[in-house]
């Protein structure tokens, strides 16, 4: 019983607390479906012993972290470091964080030129999960335009209603933002404007392959948000404050 305990202290702190060995082999072990005292057996070490290597692993045994490794089927680096190509939002968040609108032209400011944001659409039968999708996009007037193969996940009908997303998060400072767009989806059809499209920095698609389908996202709503930290003369407000 006292180690079904431990399990779960041990995968509280590793939902909350980021960077730590000790969070990472314990997110790694709930994923294998493994308790505490398996993992220790399957490594060929002692409870204690497991303890002992979660929390000083930077100066412990690098044998037992290497063992660690094998039985939780990962390399040892991303017990030791964490994944290289680990999703953004691993960093803390701003001390006193203040959400805020942006007006609709900082929302077209953010964007850019080019970038990759989030298609989102409803597909298949009514009432179906909506799928969301990355592409490579350009920024063309007060529109989104991206190519993609009219058969692959991002060929969206025209005529469809999506939502178009894109962010950025700044880990060092815990400082984000992001702009949503809501509207109709078109399949623009003049060759001249597309072929000048087509040669702007950022018009080829990431995934390769053949893409000829151009999808434009003709913005009805354009709305954004931004994580700043709060000013010295600024009150304090309420979770629910604009």
């Amino acid at each position: 019983m006292s180690g079904d305990c431990q399990d779960s202290e041990a995968g509280t702190g590793a939902s909350s607390v980021e960077g730590r060995v000790a969070d990472r082999v314990a997110v790694l072990r709930e994923r294998l479906g493994m308790s505490r005292n398996e993992l220790a057996m399957r490594a060929g070490m002692s409870l204690v012993y497991l303890r002992e290597v979660e929390n000083r692993a930077g100066d412990f045994d690098p044998d037992a972290l290497a063992r660690l490794a094998r039985v939780l089927q990962v390399p040892l680096e991303e017990i030791t470091e964490g994944r290289p190509d680990a999703p953004p939002g691993r960093g803390t968040a701003v001390s006193r964080p203040v959400l805020q609108r942006l007006s609709e032209q900082e929302c077209w400011r953010r964007l850019g030129t080019h970038g990759i944001g989030r298609i989102g659409y409803s597909a298949g039968s009514a009432g179906g999960a909506p799928l969301v999708v990355p592409v490579n996009f350009l920024v063309d007037g007060r529109s989104i335009v991206y190519r993609t193969d009219p058969e692959g996940a991002a060929g969206v009908r025209a005529g469809a209603r999506v939502a178009f997303e894109v962010d950025h998060i700044d880990e060092d400072t815990g400082l984000g933002w992001s702009v949503l767009l809501t509207g109709t989806v078109e399949h623009p059809a003049d060759h001249d404007a597309l072929e000048v499209v087509a040669r702007r920095l950022g018009a080829g698609p990431w995934a390769g392959g053949r893409r000829d389908l151009w999808v434009r996202v003709r913005p009805g709503e354009v709305s954004g948000r931004v994580i700043r930290p709060m000013l010295a003369e600024e009150p304090l407000r309420g979770p629910s404050a604009p």
